[in-house]
């Protein structure tokens, strides 16, 4: 039996090394969740925002993020030219992420911010799961990687 999209998400969580907290309780939306797990980690220096369906994502990826918050309130990494996942957020950022409700995310947090661009050659850090036809690209993608990158 195959791993399951949040397990593949949870193994580059857990190998980036960094604390981690997942939110798994049910909320009105999206912003509700993200005020919710910034409330229960509240003593962390910052936050690195991400949904649970980026299988692909590289564990790389959220340390490279990590790292470039240290100097910057919001650090968002750029694959090709789009905006990707996880969004990193400065200790600055904790009331703003706090006061989010409803169905948006933290998009107002970044757009009230300088956000550093950091490129990233990570294809997972833009490839959610939202379709079946989704779910298939992705399951193609991690059937050609090598045993040892799954």
């Amino acid at each position: 039996m195959g791993k399951t999209v949040l397990q593949h998400t949870m193994e580059a969580v857990q190998g980036s090394g960094l604390p981690w907290h997942l939110e798994d309780e049910s909320h009105p939306g999206m912003g509700d969740s993200i005020a919710a797990a910034v409330k229960k980690t509240a003593q962390a220096n910052g936050w690195l925002i991400m949904p649970a369906d980026l299988p692909l994502i590289q564990s790389s990826s959220l340390a490279a993020v990590a790292a470039a918050l240290m100097n910057r309130e919001v650090v968002v990494p750029v694959y090709r030219g789009q905006r990707g996942h996880p969004v990193g957020f400065a200790m600055g950022c904790r009331q703003a992420l706090l006061d989010l409700h409803g169905d948006r995310g933290a998009a107002r947090v970044v757009g009230a911010h300088v956000a550093m661009e950091l490129p990233l050659d990570d294809l997972g850090c833009v490839t959610d799961i939202d379709t079946v036809d989704d779910l298939q690209v992705v399951e193609q993608l991690l059937h050609r990687t090598t045993p040892a990158m799954r």
